[in-house]
C-alpha cells in the first residue's frame, strides 16, 4: 500500500491505537521555553513525577530574553520570574538548559535545527505554535498545550487524533526577490489562515526542493497560521548538507546508517493526500500583509482590496488604511528582522545585501535581531554587523524580542512596523501598534526609504 510522508513518520511512532479515541504516539524530541512549561513542571512535582527521557528534553529562555544586557539581571519582574523559573525547573528535572549567554541560546526553534537536534524521521513537539518549524527538517513537528506538554515530561508519549493529509506543490523557478516569506504570505492570501485546518501539510515541487534549508524553515514555521496542524519537507541532500557536522547529528558511522533512513522519507509515488493543491511559483510577488491575520497579503506594489465582511472592515480600521489604497508610500515607524521566522543568516544577508550603500531612515526605528547566538556569531564573522553599522543599523542580542509583546521591544501604540515576524493580530507586537508581515528583502526597503517600498526597485 502506497503511503505519504507523513504516514510513515507517524505509524513508525504509534505506541498504541485507542479504540473510538486518539492514538498514543511517541515523541522524540521536547522543547520547553519558559511561557508554556511552569504549569506542566508543577504538575508532575506535585505528583511526585520525574521526566521519563530527561535526555530528549532541550529547555530554553526565548519570549521573555531581553535583547540587550543579557548579562545583567532582566529587568521586567514577570519576565525574570519567568525566566529564572524555567532554570529552576530544568535543574531539578535533570534536563539540558540553555540559558541566556549561553552560546547555545536563542530563539528555540532557531536553536534546535541548527544544533542537530531537529532531525528526519523524528516527531518533535513544544508548547509554541510555531514547533511547525522544525517539519522543515524532514520532521512532524507541532505545537501542543501546556497540559500535553507535562504527559510527554512524564511518558515521552502523547495522545493525538491523526491529522488528515494534504500536498501544496509549488512549480517553477521563482522571481527575483521573491523569498520563502512571499511564498507563504501568498499561499495564506490563496487559502485562507484557516484553509488548511485539521490537515498536515507536505509542501512539494520544484520550488520547494530549490529553497535552502532557512526558506524552508521559514516556509514551514508559517504552516500553522494557514490553520495546518503542521507543515513539513521531504528531506533531500539539502537537509543532509545542512545537518552534517552539526553539533547534536549523527557522526561517522551513525550519519551513514541515519541518511540511509533519511533516503526513505518521501511519499511513494502512487501515494493518495486528503487534499492536494498546486501554485505557479511566477504568479508569486514580493508581498506584504494590510489587515490584521497573515492571510490579509497583498503584493506589495497591489491596491487593498474592498472589505467583503464585518471582521475585514474592521482590520482596516484598525490599520487606519482605506481599500483601494496603494500599500506603497506608507509611512513606517519601525522595522522589525528578526523572529523564528526570519531570524537566520540567510535573512541577515538579505537584508544587508539592501541597505549596502544606503542609510537608515531618520525617522525608522530598526530591531535587527538574531535568533541564536550561533546566527549574532555568523552575522560578526561574515562582518554583516559593520556594513549593517556602516548603513545605521545596530544588532541587537537573540530572543523572540519584537514578535510578541512579552519583553521590552515592544511597537507603540499607532505605530506601523513593517516586522518579518510570523503575526499581525491586533496589538501582537504591542497594545494598538499596527503590523505589515514582509520579507526581509522589502522590510530592508522600508527601512532606508522610510515607507512601504517594493524591494525590487532598489534591487535593479
Amino acid at each position: 500500500m502506497a503511503n505519504t510522508l507523513f504516514d510513515k513518520i507517524w505509524d513508525r511512532h504509534v505506541v498504541q491505537l485507542v479504540k473510538d479515541g486518539p492514538t498514543q504516539l511517541y515523541i522524540d524530541r521536547l522543547y520547553c521555553h519558559e511561557v508554556t512549561s511552569p504549569q506542566a513542571f508543577a504538575g508532575m512535582r506535585s505528583r511526585g513525577l520525574k521526566c521519563l527521557r530527561p535526555e530528549k528534553i532541550y529547555c530554553m529562555p526565548d519570549h521573555n530574553t531581553p535583547t540587550h544586557d543579557q548579562d545583567k539581571p532582566i529587568a521586567d519582574p514577570v519576565s525574570r520570574k519567568q525566566v529564572d523559573t524555567l532554570k529552576r525547573n530544568a535543574e531539578e528535572f535533570g534536563l539540558t538548559y540553555f540559558g541566556m549567554m549561553d552560546k547555545n541560546n536563542g530563539i528555540i526553534h532557531v536553536v534546535g535545527p541548527e544544533q542537530g537536534l531537529s532531525l528526519p524521521g523524528m516527531t518533535i513537539v513544544c508548547g509554541d505554535s510555531h514547533t511547525s518549524t522544525h517539519g522543515a527538517m524532514g520532521a512532524v513537528a507541532f505545537g501542543i498545550g501546556t497540559s500535553e506538554v507535562e504527559m510527554v515530561m512524564a511518558s515521552q508519549c502523547i495522545l493525538q487524533q491523526k491529522p488528515k493529509s494534504m500536498r501544496i506543490s509549488v512549480e517553477g523557478k521563482l522571481r527575483k526577490g521573491v523569498t520563502a516569506k512571499d511564498i507563504a504570505l501568498y499561499l495564506m492570501s490563496r487559502i485562507t489562515t484557516s484553509g488548511a485546518t485539521g490537515y498536515f501539510v507536505e509542501y512539494a515541487g520544484s520550488t520547494i526542493r530549490s529553497l535552502s534549508m532557512e526558506g524552508r524553515l521559514t516556509l514551514c514555521n508559517l504552516s500553522i497560521e494557514m490553520g495546518a496542524r503542521g507543515g513539513f519537507i521531504a528531506p533531500d541532500e539539502t537537509t543532509f548538507a545542512y545537518l552534517k557536522g552539526r553539533e547534536h547529528a549523527p557522526k561517522g558511522e551513525e550519519w551513514d546508517k541515519a541518511v540511509a533512513y533519511w533516503r526513505t522519507l518521501r511519499s511513494d509515488d502512487d501515494a493518495v493526500f486528503d487534499k492536494e493543491l498546486l501554485f505557479d511559483a511566477d504568479d508569486i510577488e514580493p508581498m506584504i500583509t494590510y489587515g490584521t491575520n497573515p492571510g490579509m497579503g497583498i503584493p506589495v506594489t497591489g491596491v487593498i482590496p474592498t472589505p467583503q465582511d464585518a471582521s475585514a472592515k474592521k482590520a482596516l480600521k484598525y490599520m487606519q488604511f482605506e481599500a483601494g489604497e496603494s500599500m506603497i508610500g506608507k509611512k513606517v515607524d519601525y522595522v522589525f528582522l528578526g523572529a523564528c521566522t526570519n531570524g537566520r543568516i540567510e535573512d541577515f544577508r538579505a537584508f544587508t545585501s539592501l541597505v549596502r550603500g544606503r542609510h537608515k531612515a531618520p525617522d525608522v526605528v530598526a530591531w535587527l535581531v538574531p535568533g541564536s547566538w550561533k546566527v549574532w556569531q555568523q552575522i560578526k564573522d561574515e562582518g554583516l554587523d559593520k556594513e549593517l553599522a556602516a548603513a545605521g543599523f545596530e544588532i541587537r542580542q537573540p530572543g523572540c524580542s519584537a514578535c510578541l509583546a512579552m519583553n521590552d521591544d515592544k511597537i507603540p501604540a499607532g505605530k506601523l512596523a513593517v516586522s518579518t515576524s510570523n503575526r499581525n493580530f491586533e496589538g501582537r507586537q504591542g497594545p494598538g501598534s499596527r503590523t505589515c508581515l514582509a520579507s526581509p528583502y522589502t522590510a530592508a526597503a522600508a527601512a532606508v526609504t522610510g515607507k512601504i517600498t517594493d524591494p525590487l526597485t532598489l534591487m535593479n
